[in-house]
């Protein structure tokens, strides 16, 4: 979900509202808030290749320790090199082709010594030894951090969840969105009554000389740094294979023991979300690498390959419908949410978390997709309308760029309507799912920004909608639609026009004509008339669309 993403998902009715209720100065913003969210000049210099993490945790003393052998080619002349990893944790050694690196450290940055001079696009390795105590969750996974819990049996139940916050928070990386791996791997080291799941596929099983499991799992495609976790615990698997668009996938749910019987019933909604993903946004983007849920000690993120599961094996969000509608209680939340970020976040993701509504905006409307496919369009409007009681309307969608600042909670509930208002001005179910499929094959495996996302859409629809993106996504403002009425020889005369709204305005809408028709108009904030079928005044509130979010 990706954190409410701040983390992840955003429920106004559990967060504080004051979380994204102030506008951001620059003057609220520090040094630090700069060296993690932007491209400094020692990040651009090279591009990261491989990660091959290693982490074994200290149950009873909360510490963990570990490596991370770094792969990455010199793409200009190199500086230092800025690696990122939250205080606490430590930084140990540093060793580049067997020899010792120097480094320093400005707070949650060290800044490593290498070479002067490295070939460029060579592939060069560093392997960096790291420990000490990393920040523990809070309220995973919107305050995130490491999970230290115990499952019923009183065993460890471990796993991280760092969107937003970043993967710094525990392994050493370059941690900004916009430089992805191309694969990955993740050996999880843990005593021999637990295991240890990842992202991927599982590579070996292992015992070392102190008796303890090493689970090697590795990735093939590209990933972002916040979904490589680690998850451990008493676990135990079992699997399907689906006939995909693109062949077999093999999805695997690992659960704890004592969660199985549960799960088995509840994952069967796997199976049908899949199809209807797969014909709406195109394959899943990760075959290679097979699809998982893993049982999770918090509610849920979109861990690639390794979607994290905490939703008590029920429908709705924890037995709760977010719309009102119903509707919300016909699937599990966090199974067609956060597997909906496969798509949406993990395959196309943003290059600034100041963009995460190209994660949030379509993944939550991946929620109303689905509905569409089981049980139609009724249901998925009355699911989509319902979801705005959420809507705070408290600062814009859109972030701060260059200092890992997201927006407003909005880039749900808001972001989703946003979408469905320009589903219905294409007015071809079919266009506009063709559209969602070709956004997920051109941007493969990519990172992206707001302006590219914005621009394939209008090209796409061949509608005009960079009004529509400055209204929703830049101010807090709803659009009001004002409608004067007037009778003109027993027939009633409309006038319209657009107000509350950004200079230039024009989004299309529709109204309700006499017969019961939908006509659409084109409203400014300049009034326009209609003449209507009406012989008398009507009231205004019934002639509005509500597939729209306006007033």
């Amino acid at each position: 979900m990706r954190f409410l993403k701040q983390s992840f998902f955003f429920l106004l009715t559990l967060l504080p509202a004051c979380l994204f209720a102030q506008v951001f100065s620059k003057a609220e913003f520090t040094r630090q808030d700069t060296l993690r969210g932007s491209l400094t000049p020692e990040r651009i210099w090279w591009d990261v290749v491989h990660y091959d993490i290693a982490v074994q945790p200290d149950f009873d003393k909360r510490t963990i320790s570990g490596t991370n052998t770094i792969t990455f080619k010199p793409v200009s002349t190199p500086t230092k090199m800025q690696i990122d990893l939250q205080e606490p944790m430590q930084i140990d050694k540093v060793e580049h082709n067997g020899t010792a690196v120097s480094f320093t450290r400005n707070g949650n940055v060290f800044y490593l010594d290498l070479p002067a001079v490295l070939p460029l696009k060579s592939l060069q390795k560093i392997t960096i030894h790291f420990s000490g105590t990393p920040k523990a969750a809070k309220n995973a996974p919107w305050d995130g951090g490491w999970i230290w819990k115990k499952d019923g049996n009183g065993n460890p139940w471990v796993s991280v969840a760092c969107q937003g916050l970043g993967a710094s928070v525990w392994y050493p990386n370059k941690d900004h969105q916009s430089d992805e791996v191309d694969s990955a791997a993740l050996t999880i080291v843990t005593p021999s009554n637990l295991k240890g799941v990842g992202n991927g596929r599982l590579r070996s099983v292992e015992k070392d000389a102190n008796e303890n499991m090493r689970y090697r799992w590795a990735v093939t495609n590209p990933i972002n740094n916040y979904n490589i976790v680690p998850y451990i615990g008493t676990y135990t698997s079992f699997g399907e294979t689906l006939q995909g668009e693109k062949g077999p996938l093999d999805c695997t749910y690992w659960v704890l023991e004592e969660h199985l019987d549960k799960a088995k019933k509840q994952f069967t909604q796997v199976a049908p979300m899949m199809k209807c993903f797969e014909h709406w946004f195109g394959p899943y983007p990760f075959y290679e690498d097979g699809y998982k849920l893993v049982d999770a000690p918090h509610l849920g993120m979109e861990h690639q390959s390794a979607v994290a599961y905490g939703n008590d094996f029920e429908n709705g969000y924890k037995g709760r419908d977010l719309s009102g509608s119903g509707w919300g209680l016909k699937f599990d939340f966090i199974i067609i949410h956060e597997t909906g970020h496969e798509w949406f976040g993990n395959n196309i993701t943003a290059k600034d978390i100041a963009d995460m509504w190209i994660h949030e905006s379509f993944t939550n409307y991946s929620e109303t997709i689905y509905l569409n496919c089981l049980y139609g369009d009724s249901a998925a409007n009355a699911y989509v309308q319902g979801i705005r009681k959420n809507i705070a309307n408290d600062i814009p969608i859109i972030g701060v760029y260059n200092v890992n600042r997201e927006g407003s909670g909005d880039m749900y509930y808001k972001g989703a309507n946003m979408l469905h208002m320009i589903r219905q001005m294409v007015g071809n179910d079919e266009k506009f799912r063709l559209m969602l499929r070709k956004m997920n094959q051109v941007y493969y495996h990519q990172t992206v920004t707001t302006a590219e996302v914005e621009d394939f859409l209008s090209k796409e629809t061949g509608l005009r909608l960079q009004k529509v993106f400055d209204q929703y996504l830049r101010t807090t403002k709803i659009p009001k639609l004002e409608i004067n009425q007037q009778m003109k020889r027993n027939k009633l005369l409309l006038s319209y026009r657009w107000t509350d709204c950004v200079p230039g305005f024009d989004m299309r809408t529709r109204i309700k004509d006499a017969s019961g028709n939908w006509v659409w108009i084109t409203p400014t904030e300049k009034w326009q008339k209609l003449k209507t079928g009406y012989t008398d005044m009507v009231d205004v509130k019934t002639l509005k669309d509500p597939n729209f979010y306006i007033r």
